[in-house]
């Protein structure tokens, strides 16, 4: 597939269903453990707390990635805001094609032209091809990741 058959564009929420798939197909979700109505009401509380969902998707419309993206605003170093990319999901039959490498790129973008001073992401321990991939767009690994369970759903 080349680049020019790839549209990226800005999620909306006709795409929930498409978006729910790639999370599954990626492995960021269990099959079948989403709910597409109550994701839809997540999609609304999301957009409302200023996440940017980009949507990359063949000249078909076949879905093929996404990533959510989150510009925060701080008080400290000067008032910069911080970037913080999420949910990153490439569909299995589209990786090592460029297609997470244009939605970062892309979520890179929107952050300097936010006046973010950093984009900051963390990816679990075990995903070392991820890392790989992380490596490679420059990211630099910084401090520890920790998280704490709160017991929702997961």
């Amino acid at each position: 597939m080349s680049p020019s058959d790839v549209t990226l564009r800005d999620a909306t929420a006709r795409d929930v269903p498409a978006l729910l798939m790639l999370y599954e197909a990626a492995g960021l979700d269990h099959p079948g453990d989403n709910d597409r109505d109550a994701a839809v009401a997540h999609w609304t509380a999301q957009r409302k707390a200023g996440a940017h969902v980009l949507f990359a998707e063949a000249a078909d419309g076949r879905p093929l990635g996404t990533l959510t993206l989150f510009v925060l605003p701080l008080l400290a170093h000067r008032g910069a805001p911080s970037a913080l990319v999420e949910d990153v999901a490439v569909h299995p039959s589209a990786q090592g094609q460029g297609i997470g490498r244009r939605l970062v790129h892309e979520a890179m973008d929107r952050a300097a032209a936010a006046g973010c001073y950093k984009l900051a992401l963390s990816s679990n321990e075990r995903r070392e091809a991820a890392h790989a991939f992380y490596d490679s767009l420059g990211f630099q690994r910084h401090g520890f990741s920790f998280v704490v369970p709160l017991g929702g759903p997961r």
